[in-house]
C-alpha cells in the first residue's frame, strides 16, 4: 500500500507540493501528456486554482463554457476555504485507503469518485446560497460524465473515499459523516415516495460496501459496516457488521475503524435477528 503520510492540517501546502512533484516526474515520463499536466497542475500556485480549472475542463460543454465554470468554482473556493481543506481531505483518504493509488497526482486527474466529489461540494455550495438550478445543473452533468448522483443538498463530510464510483446515488435528505468510505453502486435513498426527509443518516467512519442499499430515514452509526449488496431497512448500532437482504446484525463490535481498513470480510459470529 502507498505510505501514509502524517494528518494533514487546512494551512498544509504538502499536498499540493506532493502533487505538483508527481506532475512533474509524470511530464519527465510521459512527455506525450505535457499539455495536460501543464494546464490543470503545473500551471497554478495552489489547489484551489488547479481543481477549479480541472472541473471546468472535464464539465464545460456547449450549454456553459469552461471559463464561465471556472469562475463559478473559483468563487466557491474564495468565499468558502473549507472546501478546500475538504478537497485535501478527500486525496489523503484515497492516498491511505487505495491500494491502488500510487499517489496524489492518479487520484486528482483520474479517479472520478474524487472528482465527482468535490463538484457535488461546489454545487452544494450553490445550493446553500439559493443557486439552485445551477446547482442541479452540476448534479446532471456529473451523472452524465460520471454515473454518479449525488443531490445538492445532501450532507457529506470531509475524509470520504467514494471508491470506483460508477452508480453511487445519494438523496437529497441523506447525510454522510467524516472519513466514510462508499463503493461502487450504494444507494443512500428513500422507501416511497415520500417527501421531507426521507433519507439515511450516515455517522463517522462507516465503510458502505459495494452495492448496499440503505433506504429511508434510518441512522448507521458511527464506524458501522454495511456488507456488499445488502438491503439496510432499519437502523444499524454504532460499531456493527450489517448484510443481507434484508439486512440482520451479523457482529457487534466490528472493526475499530472500518471506513479506513477497508476490510470487506465477514465473520463467522452471526447474531441471527433481522434489524
Amino acid at each position: 500500500m502507498a505510505q501514509v503520510f502524517e494528518v494533514i492540517h487546512p494551512d498544509d501546502r504538502r499536498i499540493w507540493l506532493n502533487l505538483r512533484q508527481e506532475a512533474a516526474d509524470a511530464l519527465a515520463a510521459e512527455p506525450g501528456l505535457a499539455s495536460m499536466l501543464h494546464s490543470t497542475i503545473l500551471s497554478h500556485d495552489d489547489l484551489a486554482s488547479a481543481l477549479s480549472y480541472h472541473i471546468a475542463r472535464k464539465l464545460g460543454d456547449d450549454t456553459i463554457r469552461g471559463m464561465t465554470l471556472r469562475e463559478i468554482v473559483r468563487k466557491a473556493y474564495l468565499t468558502e476555504p473549507q472546501l478546500v481543506e475538504y478537497a485535501e481531505a478527500d486525496l489523503q483518504a484515497i492516498y491511505e485507503r487505495d491500494p491502488a493509488a500510487r499517489g496524489y497526482l492518479q487520484a486528482f486527474m483520474f479517479f472520478k469518485g474524487y472528482l465527482s466529489l468535490q463538484i457535488y461540494r461546489v454545487s452544494h455550495r450553490l445550493w446553500q446560497e439559493g443557486r439552485v438550478t445551477m446547482a442541479h445543473f452540476l448534479q446532471s452533468r456529473v451523472s452524465e460524465l460520471f454515473q454518479i448522483d449525488i443531490n445538492p443538498a445532501a450532507r457529506i463530510g470531509k475524509g470520504v473515499f467514494l471508491d470506483h464510483g460508477t452508480g453511487i446515488v445519494i438523496g437529497e435528505t441523506a447525510v454522510v459523516g467524516d472519513d466514510c468510505s462508499i463503493l461502487q453502486g450504494v444507494t443512500l435513498g428513500g422507501t416511497g415516495a415520500e417527501r421531507g426527509d426521507r433519507h439515511p443518516k450516515v455517522g463517522k467512519g462507516v465503510l458502505l460496501g459495494a452495492g448496499a442499499n440503505v433506504l429511508g430515514n434510518i441512522t448507521i452509526g458511527d464506524y458501522a459496516k454495511i456488507a456488499s449488496g445488502s438491503v439496510v431497512l432499519k437502523p444499524v448500532p454504532a460499531h456493527c457488521t450489517a448484510a443481507g437482504v434484508p439486512a440482520k446484525l451479523i457482529n457487534c463490535k466490528t472493526c475499530e475503524d472500518p471506513a479506513r481498513q477497508m476490510d470487506h470480510t465477514m465473520p463467522d459470529i452471526d447474531l441471527d435477528y433481522s434489524i
